[in-house]
Order: C-alpha cells, then sequence, then structure tokens
C-alpha cells in the first residue's frame, strides 16, 4: 500500500485507489503525522501529492512540481531517486525542484517572494514535510508530487483563508461570513477559485498519468 498524503477531500478522493490510502490533513499537521505514522507499517512508501502555492514566480497555475527534495527543519530531504524519477518521467511537463513544507498556509505575495529567496523552494504544501519525516522515521520511500493552484504574485483573500475545515472539506459558511465582512475581496476570491479549479483539473488529469500506484515502490 502507498499512504498519499492531501490537504483536501477533494484531493484525497481522487488519489484514493486500491492500492492508495490517501488522507486529507485539513490542514491539521499534528493529526496527519500521527495518522501517517500509525499507517506507515502497512506501507510501502508515502507520497505527498496534491496542490501547493506557487514560490517561484515562473510557475504557473495548474503546472506539476516533481520534488527533488523537501525542506525539513531547515533541511533539504532528498526524495526517493527511482520513485522521482518515474513521476518525472510520467509528467514531463513539470518543474523540479525543492519544496517547501509549512505548518500554516503560506498566503501573502510578499510572504511568497521571501520565502522563496531564502529557501530556494519553488513552491509550498502543508504535508510534504510531514510526510518526509514519517517516512524517515520509518525507513520508508517517499516522494512528493504537487501541482501549482495559486500563483507566487498573488495573496489569497481573507475568505479563501477560512475555507477548510479540519476534515478537509470546505467551510462554506465561514467564506460567506468573511466575504459578507469584506464585500470588497470578491473579485480576488472568484480569481483564486477559478486558478483553484484549474489545479484540481491538473491534478486529475496527472493522477491518470501516473497510474494507478502512483510510480510507487514495487512497480518498477
Amino acid at each position: 500500500m502507498i499512504l498519499a498524503a492531501t490537504g483536501l477531500q477533494r484531493e484525497r478522493r481522487i488519489i484514493a485507489g486500491v492500492d492508495i490510502e490517501a488522507i486529507a490533513s485539513g490542514g491539521d499537521v499534528a493529526q496527519l503525522e500521527a495518522v501517517l505514522d500509525r499507517l506507515a507499517g502497512t506501507a510501502s512508501g508515502l507520497i505527498s501529492i496534491g496542490i501547493a502555492g506557487g514560490l517561484a514566480p515562473e510557475l504557473q497555475v495548474g503546472q506539476w512540481v516533481v520534488a527533488d527534495a523537501v525542506l525539513v527543519d531547515g533541511e533539504p530531504m532528498p526524495t526517493d531517486r527511482a520513485w522521482t524519477s518515474r513521476l518525472a518521467a510520467r509528467l514531463p511537463e513539470a518543474a523540479r525542484g525543492l519544496l517547501l513544507g509549512a505548518n500554516a498556509m503560506v498566503v501573502e505575495a510578499t510572504q511568497k517572494a521571501s520565502l522563496h529567496g531564502t529557501t530556494g523552494a519553488v513552491a509550498v504544501d502543508m504535508e510534504s514535510h510531514i510526510v518526509a519525516r514519517v517516512a524517515r522515521q520509518h525507513r520508508l520511500p517517499f516522494a512528493a508530487a504537487r501541482v501549482i493552484s495559486d500563483a507566487a504574485h498573488h495573496s489569497l483573500p481573507p475568505a479563501a483563508r477560512v475555507g477548510m475545515k479540519s476534515d478537509g472539506t470546505m467551510d462554506l459558511p465561514a467564506v460567506l461570513r468573511s466575504l459578507l465582512a469584506a464585500p470588497s475581496q470578491l473579485p480576488a476570491l472568484i480569481r483564486t477559485g477559478l486558478e483553484a479549479e484549474r489545479g484540481f483539473r491538473a491534478l486529475l488529469r496527472g493522477h491518470r498519468a501516473l497510474g494507478p500506484r502512483l510510480g510507487g515502490p514495487d512497480l518498477a
């Protein structure tokens, strides 16, 4: 079995399969780490896969990133070389580079630019560092492949920042409350939604290209 960590339930539903146990973190990194740690004994590998925020300005919404390493506690942890090579071969238009794992959403364009400059990471998500950490503890191969869903030069509006519940589902009432409190964010929220939709469509296409085991161990 491959353990796959995502953020949202929508990502989890795309990724889950017969040989894939997909977990949606809902932004709760402690809970994700506990679940992965509990299930790692039954796994042949771990992968972080789903949508991500762009840090490198040249990355486009809908573009895949295959990680050569994940930054964990300030240290780059290399991904499994063979697994990463298979991912890259099946996603030939994907960028390669360093992924940054964060315990909280990175929402401001200025913050994204600063992180890119200080770390060299090309994209950020809230699961990859947890996957890498658990894989190291259990001596399992790990990989990370993410789709850009918001570009480096865009900041997320307040309504988008409150839109995820801890179970990975969307919190529509919270979004509406934020929008009612600040209606001027509507254009940015619409843009964010459209970009996220492009990311989800790219995730679905890429998942089909990767195959039922996401290029993971025991496939080669």
